[in-house]
């Protein structure tokens, strides 16, 4: 995802915020500001269309208008469990300071990141089947799969031939899927297949990604 670039001729809360946002710039950021979760931006068009929410412009920041949209925070596991069946990932940012002491912005911090496969909370879990975070990685003709349910604590790992890679995601239906940055580097074209065949109909921008090291 491409991120606006932090300016000192931003507002010093569009500075706070764009330093919240390079920690996650691959997941919608959340951003509480009183009784709402609001999005800016980029995030904010994005979620504008998935969540049928009103996209609008308040303010300016760096001599342009903020392009913003907010839910409620009173009803946001609701707004969590529908981008989450998108595939998408959500970083959600809390006030933790005190607005009676602060100098500038009130304080915030990342306090909970929901993504596709690590869901536990029952609110946000299809019921018909169980939500699936794997992990795969191929070394020559061998693939290396590991699959854990969260909900549950049920993990298993096996090997397959690495031609029979695809039919196993297909098999599993991850909600999400890692794979190593090496894997992803030399081999980008079965990382898309995998992108295709491992998600069916849902969405599949952000449910495959790449694990560190």
């Amino acid at each position: 995802m491409k991120l606006e670039a932090p300016s000192n001729t931003h507002t010093p809360m569009m500075q706070q915020y764009f330093a919240l946002k390079a920690e996650y710039p691959d997941m919608l950021l959340f951003y509480r500001m009183g009784d709402f979760y609001e999005m800016f931006y980029a995030d904010a068009e994005r979620a504008a269309k998935m969540l049928d929410i009103t996209l609008t412009t308040r303010g300016q920041s760096a001599g342009s208008p903020i392009r913003m949209a907010g839910v409620p925070y009173h009803s946001v596991e609701g707004y969590l469990a529908k981008l989450v069946k998108l595939g998408e990932s959500v970083a959600i940012c809390e006030q933790v300071g005190d607005p009676a002491t602060s100098k500038g912005p009130v304080e915030r911090r990342v306090t909970r990141v929901v993504t596709p496969g690590t869901v536990t909370d029952s609110a946000l879990l299809a019921a018909a089947r169980e939500n699936l975070l794997a992990a795969v990685h191929v070394a020559g003709d061998i693939a290396g799969v590991a699959w854990i349910a969260l909900a549950s604590g049920s993990l298993r790992i096996t090997e397959v031939a690495a031609s029979r890679l695809e039919s196993e995601i297909e098999r599993l239906q991850p909600a999400e899927l890692l794979v190593s940055h090496d894997n992803a580097m030399e081999r980008p074209q079965r990382v898309r297949r995998l992108n295709h065949v491992g998600f069916g109909k849902r969405r599949r921008s952000n449910q495959l990604r790449r694990a560190v090291g």
